[in-house]
């Protein structure tokens, strides 16, 4: 960006567009919009309004430099510090896998489930095992008000995110926080209408072929489970079954290159019946949910 040109809104996002789809982004218009938005501190809509402003130097800087860390791979939600999922904002930092939109399939099946149990039964208790940013618990919470929740996570700076999370949208007093490897700190009796999880499934051969942006940002415990990318998941069904109360469900996100083998690990487990599976919107098996006998 040269230093002597008038840099309106309109030029400064037609210009960060070029140079992002010139590097190969997938969605450069929107990156360059929501970066922008942070810097200037407005809403993306609010750029439309605002097309011939032109911004001051401290902002222009700051968009500066933020538009050069993406050009480098920097995920946009690191970069603003924030990331919507289910229609909430949430804090991200490189502590969390960033909410995907594929993740909200297994919200809606969790959703389903638990509002099929009926309004006699006693408020229902949920699992949530690898909580990251803590995005499924606090939408459950959210959207369940007498439930009772867990999250767990193997980190304790990931848990330090999700309670953020949690206080921001008013539900850290439902929500139990626990440092946990899956169910290893939990008491002895605790037990579960229903647990969900978006475990590691990446395997370690998949993990060189992600993109960078994933790859060299993203924490890689949260992704990669092993050689076959299926060890999580082996271990949670064998786990969770102890921990669901009778007819309670697992709800699991998965890898479809894994699909065959879960279900394979579900229907051999004796204590799951035949799982379900739900396909994202490119059709591609996405969500795994296993009910106790």
């Amino acid at each position: 960006m040269s230093q002597t040109e008038t840099w309106t809104v309109g030029r400064l996002l037609s210009w960060t567009n070029d140079y992002f789809a010139k590097r190969g982004a997938d969605s450069p218009r929107l990156d360059a919009e929501i970066l922008l938005a942070e810097a200037l501190g407005c809403r993306r809509i609010d750029l439309y309004a605002r097309f011939d402003d032109v911004p001051d130097d401290t902002r222009r800087a700051r968009f500066r430099e933020m538009v050069c860390r993406r050009a480098e791979h920097a995920p946009v939600a690191y970069l603003v510090g924030h990331r919507e999922f289910y229609s909430l904002s949430f804090r991200v930092t490189p502590d969390v896998l960033i909410p995907r939109p594929e993740t909200e399939l297994l919200v809606v099946a969790a959703l389903d489930r638990l509002k099929a149990r009926g309004n006699g039964e006693e408020p229902a208790s949920v699992c949530d095992v690898g909580t990251g940013s803590g995005a499924i618990a606090v939408t459950l919470a959210k959207h369940l008000p007498s439930a009772r929740l867990t999250a767990v996570d193997l980190s304790a700076a990931a848990l330090a995110v999700a309670r953020e999370n949690a206080r921001s949208h008013g539900v850290a007093d439902r929500i139990e926080f626990v440092e946990s490897d899956l169910f290893a700190a939990l008491p002895p009796e605790a037990r579960f209408d229903l647990i969900v999880s978006n475990p590691p499934y990446v395997s370690e051969s998949e993990w060189a072929d992600l993109s960078p942006e994933v790859r060299d940002h993203e924490p890689r415990i949260a992704l990669v489970a092993g050689p076959r990318g299926t060890e999580i998941i082996e271990r949670l069904l064998a786990e969770a079954a102890a921990r669901l109360k009778p007819g309670g469900y697992l709800i699991v996100e998965i890898s479809p290159m894994i699909h065959e083998a879960v279900c394979s690990l579900v229907e051999s487990s004796g204590t799951f019946a035949s799982p379900e599976t739900i396909k994202d919107l490119a059709r591609l098996p996405r969500i795994v949910c296993a009910r106790l006998r």
